[in-house]
């Protein structure tokens, strides 16, 4: 697609493995169900009137400070429950430890940069946690820009966020491309005038990138990588 200037990224479900898997993950190393830590998430951000990763995503917490708050609402929901295990207060550090990327877009964004288009990350993340998802991925040499929310005080789907990546790319909407596992997402970027592609999956989401580009992106080496 000739229009086509800029492709972006998300991090989390995209150039990670699926969130849920990150979670099932987590609970391997800590013991905490899934279900009971995304509760007590809600309970941190319902106090202060926010999304649920609102609270670390856009910097209204540090990272010790949620994690502080994460075992008050565990302990006020379970009094018993066993955290001896969970580093909460330092919770990127544990969170991300063993987490592979996911290997295949890691490849498409290399393919993509190569073949002489802009690439970017645009991730709703956490100041703490940029050390280790950074060093997971293995892309600051590749990308042309990241943009951050926990930097940006201002996460997606807020139209401020897309407007903070218009304006750092200098590319506009209509040539910007979001590729993001999150349909709020894919439909506030749409609205804004965004070329989207909703990330379902590995095969689902190369393919229609490689419509969209004209790159091959589906050789054997990047599909089994």
């Amino acid at each position: 697609m000739s229009d086509l200037q800029f492709v972006w990224f998300d991090f989390g479900g995209v150039l990670s493995p699926p969130i849920p898997a990150l979670f099932e993950q987590y609970q391997v190393k800590t013991g905490l169900a899934p279900r009971v830590l995304q509760q007590a998430m809600s309970d941190v951000a319902d106090d202060l009137g926010v999304p649920m990763l609102a609270p670390v995503e856009s910097a209204l917490l540090t990272e010790q400070d949620w994690g502080q708050r994460l075992e008050l609402a565990l302990r006020r929901r379970d009094p018993n429950i066993d955290l001896s295990r969970a580093r909460l207060q330092s919770f990127g550090e544990q969170w991300f430890a063993g987490v592979p990327p996911n290997a295949p877009l890691i490849a498409a964004v290399r393919a993509l940069k190569r073949a002489g288009f802009r690439v970017g990350i645009l991730t709703n993340n956490v100041v703490e946690w940029e050390q280790h998802w950074r060093a997971m991925v293995g892309l600051d040499a590749v990308v042309d820009l990241i943009v951050d929310s926990s930097r940006e005080r201002t996460r997606k789907p807020e139209a401020a966020f897309f407007q903070v990546a218009i304006e750092r790319s200098g590319v506009a909407a209509r040539h910007s491309l979001l590729i993001d596992d999150v349909a709020e997402n894919i439909e506030a970027a749409a609205a804004l005038g965004w070329q989207v592609l909703h990330f379902t999956d590995n095969h689902q989401a190369l393919s229609q990138l490689q419509r969209l580009t004209g790159v091959s992106l589906l050789q054997p080496a990047v599909e089994t990588a």
